[in-house]
């Protein structure tokens, strides 16, 4: 077979080259280290780059639409209105509780010459005891206390402008103490008359008090008198019927001191 490869000289060429390829190749086989590894193709790498989302111009409000908040300004509460006729003419002539409807038309006129309380720095209250004739003219007031020079100021302006006051109901001179409070939050303070022909509650003294130069002896606090049947009839005459804000104010008061009584248990 192999004499009919090599007839020509090509083809003895072409032989030999397959002949000696063949020979390396079993030799390479041979005696090539085992442990030759061939270099492994590298992976390809694909690199991603990822571009963060540009931000979208925020649209423009258009001016007809775009609202301005408005500033809260500060409270106020506008004056009262002065007694009518026909109150001062009720407390021209109620003996009781110290002229109470008296006092309070009083304080009731000073408030409404005094205009609109506004919440800030010049709000505030101050207590006078004032002393009026028994023809109605002032004689005195002096302030106790007060937490506003304004609200002071304010009210003594609005006493000396007042207008003729009627005679006081018991023709004495009439002495007692009344706060007037110049703020934004003042309470309704209407008067109730319904128990005023109760005895007042005595006033507390301490028993065992001294004044370390007197005599020790202990003292019994006074009880009220009540008052007998006639008298109190008579009383009853005089009692006018309560107003609605007059009952819902006392209504009210009664409720803040009876708050402010458990808010102190605590």
């Amino acid at each position: 077979m192999f004499n009919r490869l090599i007839k020509t000289p090509r083809s003895a060429f072409v032989a030999a080259i397959v002949l000696s390829l063949g020979l390396h190749i079993v030799l390479l086989a041979v005696y090539a280290p085992i442990d030759v590894k061939l270099p492994k193709k590298k992976d390809d790498l694909v690199v991603i780059k990822l571009e963060e989302p540009k931000p979208k111009p925020e649209e423009a409000i258009p001016l007809q639409s775009a609202k301005t908040p408005t500033a809260k300004g500060p409270a106020t509460q506008a004056a009262p209105s002065a007694p009518t006729v026909e109150e001062w003419a009720f407390a021209s002539k109620y003996t009781l509780k110290n002229s109470k409807g008296y006092r309070h038309s009083f304080g009731q006129q000073v408030r409404s010459l005094m205009g609109t309380a506004v919440e800030g720095a010049d709000q505030g209250q101050v207590r006078f005891r004032i002393e009026i004739a028994p023809n109605g003219s002032i004689v005195q007031v002096e302030t106790l206390w007060k937490t506003s020079d304004k609200a002071e100021q304010q009210a003594r302006k609005a006493i000396a402008s007042m207008p003729a006051l009627p005679p006081t109901p018991t023709g004495k001179p009439l002495i007692f103490e009344r706060t007037i409070s110049f703020t934004p939050y003042a309470t309704n303070d209407v008067p109730i008359y319904r128990d005023d022909c109760q005895p007042d509650a005595p006033a507390f003294n301490n028993p065992f008090a001294w004044d370390g130069k007197s005599p020790q002896e202990i003292k019994q606090n006074k009880t009220s008198e009540k008052l007998s049947a006639e008298a109190l009839a008579e009383c009853l005459k005089q009692l006018p019927q309560d107003s609605v804000e007059g009952v819902a104010a006392h209504n009210q008061r009664q409720f803040e001191q009876w708050r402010s009584g458990k808010l102190n248990q605590k």
